[in-house]
């Protein structure tokens, strides 16, 4: 079925020269999708705060609107705040709370933006301010599973839900990359540096069949392309067509569970850019195809 996405790039948000953070991806990504007519693209909504307060403490909630936030929590962040800061981050919550509610009626939705999965109750960390994947969950408030194959372990999201059944949390990520010090998720896969496509895509097809036995009523995907071979934080060594063959793993899962998909982006740090565009452009193509445009 056609559907919508989400995008969030014309809230702009500037960042210092050098800033590592690859910002123009977004942008890029949606003018990639735009030719295609296979789904419909909208500009996302800014989510309110008190869906926000559904899953982060309301005094460090207030901290970040109001930018009273201390140095010491930005640079966990690792965002300078400014109104700009605070715009992009409800657009990008509002993105994947509004593809979870058109996932809910049409099937498949996703977020050109999100996936903010190093958020925590009362901290933010790794260019994460609040965990849009919780706020959807937490809003729409159905049993769960949260599939996330970035790179980097989703260390929030099994803070967050670590003493909620509801929701299953499954992680596959690099053994020796951030965040150091791992949170414990439901099922968390590590993989070394430099696994290839080989080795990961057996060892995540085998817990596809534990996310059916958890019977959500949704699927989240935190689809990140950072695995890639050519990203310069992944540290693995996956291919596009490896990319690939891991989107069917989890839409194919998503079709035998008879659910709604929500994807959100993830991360992607690949030099060139273009690599990350296309990786992240290749999942939203395939979802398409997959689940009928």
């Amino acid at each position: 079925m056609r559907t919508t996405l989400f995008y969030t790039d014309p809230f702009e948000l500037p960042l210092p020269e050098g800033h590592r953070f690859p910002i123009a991806k977004y942008q890029l990504l949606r003018e990639r999708l735009t030719p295609f007519d296979l789904f419909d693209l909208a500009l996302a909504p800014l989510a309110h705060p008190a869906d926000i307060r559904r899953v982060h403490e309301p005094a460090y909630v207030k901290r970040f609107l109001e930018g009273t936030l201390p140095p010491a929590e930005l640079r966990r962040i690792g965002f300078p705040w400014s109104a700009a800061l605070v715009r992009r981050t409800l657009a990008s919550a509002g993105a994947t709370l509004a593809a979870t509610r058109v996932a809910l009626e049409r099937g498949w939705s996703g977020s050109l933006a999100g996936g903010t999965h190093h958020a925590f109750y009362d901290y933010g960390s790794g260019y994460c301010v609040f965990h849009d994947l919780a706020i959807a969950i937490r809003t729409i408030g159905q049993r769960a599973a949260i599939i996330d194959l970035d790179v980097h372990q989703g260390d929030g999201t099994a803070a967050l839900f670590a003493h909620d059944p509801e929701v299953l949390t499954f992680s596959a990520h690099g053994r020796h990359n951030f965040p150091f010090r791992k949170q414990t998720s439901d099922i968390d896969l590590e993989f070394d540096d430099g696994t290839g496509d080989d080795e990961y895509l057996t060892r995540v097809a085998a817990v596809m069949p534990r996310i059916l036995e958890h019977r959500p009523a949704i699927l989240f995907y935190q689809a990140g392309v950072d695995t890639l071979q050519e990203d310069r934080l992944g540290r693995l060594s996956l291919t596009l067509a490896g990319l690939a063959a891991r989107d069917s793993l989890v839409f194919d899962t998503a079709r035998r569970a008879g659910v709604p998909l929500v994807i959100t982006l993830g991360g992607g740090y690949a030099e060139p850019i273009t690599a990350t565009v296309e990786a992240h452009a290749q999942t939203f193509l395939a979802a398409a195809r997959h689940f009928g445009a």
